[in-house]
């Protein structure tokens, strides 16, 4: 009886301890979710400043998504395979370190007054963030049970909403509200947020490549046979997070000029930007209702439910004008919120030891992000900018059927 009496206290002393860990663990990896959710957006206040910067047309400007997520399609197999290689703790700190370089790199291009080497900034910060999100994102769906993996991922992905609400307020203040008539002058308003952040990113590598984490048995040590393709919910799946990437930052990216000049001539470009972070708090402020509704309620059954609502957002947007087409498209972010990281965790149920192989395959399919917007730009150079939203229902009337069917086993 003491014997038995000894392990069962011994067991409950390492499951509380273990659990302490995982709390710990979680909490620090929300700043990585934070901060590529402020870098990604950081985009959308980009792209209507180098539009003007080099006088670009909308398909032009969206480059910068179609190089930044374009990343993603080179990179997420490779990035898998890295982290199946040195583990996900130093997945984290390699990422980490590329994205510095990348955000450090928007200080020459913006000396050298080219386009295109603003572009090749974007990739290289792009890379880094590929690297840090096939990393964390299974890593976090692996820190507790599998029964509320969605509700944890979107918990840390309300942090990474949180970055994308700040930044367009940071970079309107720092970037859009520079008044400078000159090309050199306004291509400087680059220099100084983004040397911030790549020194930010530095400092962060540097703590995670000196904390403990948490090692998660059957992910870093079990050797996979066979292929992650073979699961049918994994690659319908991944066409579900191409539609849903593409369509989120194709609206996005669109929403400074579609409240000003382009669209509904609302505002100018530093007022519009703050509705983007009305745009991006919606996401958030839906990941936080999110994570605790997916705690009672089945997470496919709330993805059809926001999928069937965002389109009936986006239709009203383009058959109204002024401040109702306005607050239509805002709120389109309030119901994207829980959808990466339930279609994310949706995808992976089941994989096992194919998990890391998975994330990759998922985070390719975030090449969405590059081909949407551009379509949506041709479209919007042609027919209008309020008639190219028409792309994005396409997107969200696939989530509905990866939600109602796609996503079962």
């Amino acid at each position: 009886m003491v014997s038995i009496s000894t392990n069962l206290n011994s067991d409950t002393s390492r499951a509380k301890k273990q659990g302490m860990n995982y709390k710990g663990a979680l909490a620090l990896l929300t700043s990585l979710f934070f901060m590529w959710g402020f870098l990604t957006c950081m985009n959308d206040i980009l792209i209507p400043h180098l539009k003007g910067l080099f006088d670009l047309n909308i398909t032009q400007a969206m480059l910068v998504q179609f190089t930044f997520f374009g990343a993603y399609f080179l990179m997420s197999l490779p990035a898998g395979w890295i982290i199946g290689k040195i583990g996900y703790k130093m997945g984290i700190v390699t990422g980490l370190g590329i994205a510095g370089i990348g955000a450090g790199l928007f200080f020459p291009a913006a000396a050298f007054l080219s386009y295109g080497f603003f572009l090749f900034a974007f990739f290289i910060l792009a890379v880094g963030i590929v690297i840090l999100q096939v990393a964390a994102n299974p890593y976090v769906a692996e820190l507790g049970s599998p029964e509320t993996a969605s509700s944890r991922l979107n918990l840390t992905q309300g942090f990474n909403s949180l970055g994308t609400t700040v930044a367009p307020i940071f970079g309107s203040y720092l970037i859009l509200e520079n008044t400078a008539q000159e090309s050199a002058a306004k291509a400087e308003a680059v220099q100084l947020p983004y040397v911030g952040l790549a020194l930010a990113l530095v400092l962060i590598a540097v703590v995670f490549a000196f904390v403990k984490l948490p090692k998660i048995q059957e992910v870093e040590e079990q050797k996979a046979e066979g292929s992650a393709w073979k699961f049918r919910h994994l690659v319908l799946g991944a066409v579900a997070i191409f539609a849903y990437v593409g369509a989120e930052v194709a609206i996005g990216s669109s929403l400074v000029m579609y409240l000003g000049s382009e669209g509904l001539h609302l505002y100018g470009e530093a007022q519009a930007a703050n509705y983007v972070a009305v745009f991006w708090g919606g996401a958030m402020i839906g990941r936080f209702i999110g994570s605790a509704i997916m705690q009672k309620m089945s997470a496919s059954k709330v993805l059809a439910f926001n999928s069937v609502f965002v389109v009936v957002l986006i239709i009203t947007s383009m058959l109204t004008s002024g401040y109702v087409a306005m607050w239509s498209i805002v709120l389109v972010g309030l119901f994207n919120s829980i959808m990466f990281p339930t279609i994310f965790t949706l995808a992976i149920d089941g994989l096992g030891k194919h998990t890391s192989q998975g994330s990759g395959i998922l985070c390719l399919a975030i090449v969405g992000g590059a081909i949407v917007p551009v379509l949506m730009g041709v479209l919007a150079d042609n027919f209008g900018l309020s008639n190219s939203f028409a792309i994005t229902i396409l997107c969200y009337g696939y989530i509905l059927f990866y939600a109602l069917k796609g996503h079962k086993h």
